[in-house]
């Protein structure tokens, strides 16, 4: 498998200015030659760390989850990386290796690991190797339910998980899911959608499910409410609910991004005072 990773860096001076980079009302593309040094950011309790900040709750926009990539170097890493009570996670390695220790347990690991890491779990993370290693960190707050039991923390993989086609597209339209899509425990899925060459979404989606969905490997073309826009590996796209979205995939090798989206709760009205939630999902 292969997962694009931000090489960093500046332009050079000679370079135009020009670029893909677009914020609208209903999504926004941050394409793979904005992620450069300047716009880093460093984390609290991180060591020889840094990021790259995709997605955070704004509002009028997309509300319910954070993305960030993160490099660590060498001998970096933090004891304690989640400091927010009652938020769950992904980690998703798109380079090198990493060593995570999770509830007592130590995993190694590289490009392609999957790890879920329920709200409260205590959990760390370091590069103990010689390169740098790269990896996406999607942030949600945790919704409960009184009748369901919250999820567990768990590791996996890319290539341990196998894709599930669609129905009726031969294979071209699958998805490799981390989680069942039917247990009501789970809050968001963070999935991995692949297209073969020439594969697409055949209608424009629109739906209450807000999107995150980074280009790990080919090209394709989005449909993006009334807007067609080209995107590579490397580019993101941030989606707010209800966004029309299709796509058609270019060539010559699969078109594959990852996908978050916000599931499995129905929409709350009320805050717990009383008052309105702003149409917030619970």
């Amino acid at each position: 498998m292969s997962y694009f990773t931000p090489p960093g860096g500046l332009p050079g001076q000679s370079e135009l200015l020009t670029d893909r980079a677009i914020v609208t009302e209903a999504y926004t593309v941050i394409p793979k030659g904005v992620l450069r040094d300047i716009v880093t950011s460093n984390l609290p309790g991180f060591t020889r760390t840094r990021s790259w900040i995709l997605a955070r709750p704004i509002a009028g926009f997309a509300t319910t989850f954070a993305q960030l990539i993160v490099e660590i170097a060498p001998g970096g890493g933090a004891e304690r990386p989640e400091r927010e009570p009652g938020v769950e996670g992904v980690v998703f390695v798109t380079a090198g290796a990493l060593t995570l220790r999770l509830d007592g347990e130590r995993h190694v690991i590289e490009a392609g690991g999957y790890a879920y890491l329920a709200a409260g779990t205590e959990w760390a993370i370091a590069n103990d190797g010689d390169a740098l290693a790269s990896f996406h960190w999607i942030r949600k707050v945790y919704e409960p339910l009184d009748d369901v039991a919250p999820p567990r923390s768990f590791v996996t993989s890319d290539a341990e998980v196998e894709p599930r086609a669609m129905p009726d597209t031969g294979g071209a339209w699958a998805t490799t899911r981390f989680v069942d899509p039917d247990d009501l425990a789970h809050d968001m899925h963070v999935n991995i959608v692949t297209f073969q060459p020439g594969g697409v979404i055949p209608f424009a989606e629109t739906h209450v499910m807000e999107h995150g969905l980074y280009v790990l490997e080919g090209k394709g073309v989005y449909r993006l409410n009334g807007d067609w826009v080209e995107v590579e590996a490397g580019d993101f796209m941030w989606l707010r609910a209800f966004c029309p979205q299709a796509c058609y995939a270019g060539g010559p090798g699969p078109f594959r991004y990852l996908l978050y989206k916000d599931v499995n709760r129905q929409v709350r009205l009320t805050d717990p005072s009383g008052g309105p939630a702003g149409g917030r999902r619970w």
